[in-house]
């Protein structure tokens, strides 16, 4: 069973893109955001049959490192479902002086779904940045499929990400790339790779996979954040 969200791009749009609001009380800062896109895409694979997708989020985080958040976004692949709803937490932090760590678990859910689909699924991941480049592993926690590829482990996906700023304008480019493995997705190995640009809360994107008869997948994406 094929089970494929977010594209790095996006998810960065709509998750990165919020303004804090700060208790000084507890030392915690809650931030939202709504974004759209032209095309929603997780791991190179249409989510939206090539529609615009609206989405939002809330999160939480404290001076601990410890966050957590909701995240959800019109959805309909296989026209199984109507929207996702996503869950995540996790801890992040400074390792030392250009170098960090991010690990958690993030929840799947499409509330909507036919009971056909057996959609819902869980990952762990965890990732570490030096300077501009990121590196990351997802790997498969729980499934509501049933049969082959429902066991804890039975997928990994692996990522190497590279941003950079270009001049002085606040334009940045991101460069991705992703291999999804595993039992869960069924016999063939995923390759996904992509670029992106992004300037005040726009994104221009392009994404593809090594999947046959894949295509060129072009987006842009808006993202706003405001104080809660």
């Amino acid at each position: 069973m094929l089970k494929l969200k977010k594209t790095i791009a996006f998810s960065a749009v709509a998750l990165m893109a919020a303004t804090s609001l700060t208790s000084t009380a507890v030392n915690a800062e809650v931030s939202a955001n709504v974004a759209a896109t032209s095309n929603y895409l997780w791991r190179g694979q249409e989510q939206t049959g090539g529609d615009a997708a609206i989405s939002g989020g809330i999160d939480y985080a404290d001076e601990s490192g410890f966050y957590a958040g909701t995240w959800v976004s019109n959805a309909s692949w296989a026209d199984e479902m109507t929207y996702e709803l996503d869950f995540y937490a996790g801890f992040g932090g400074d390792i030392s002086e250009g170098v960090s760590y991010d690990v958690g678990y993030i929840y799947y859910a499409y509330p909507d779904a036919a009971s056909s689909a057996d959609a819902d699924f869980s990952e762990i991941y965890g990732s570490i940045s030096v300077e501009g480049f990121t590196f990351g592993a997802s790997v498969l926690a729980t499934s509501a499929a049933s049969g082959d590829g429902t066991d804890f482990g039975d997928s990994l996906y692996l990522t190497a990400d590279y941003g950079f700023a270009v001049g002085s304008n606040g334009t940045e480019i991101a460069l991705h790339i992703g291999h999804y493995s595993g039992d869960f997705i069924g016999d063939e190995d995923i390759i996904d790779y992509g670029i992106s640009v992004s300037k005040d809360g726009f994104t221009f994107g392009v994404s593809d996979t090594d999947m046959d008869e894949s295509d060129v997948k072009v987006y842009v994406a808006y993202a706003v954040d405001f104080s809660l």
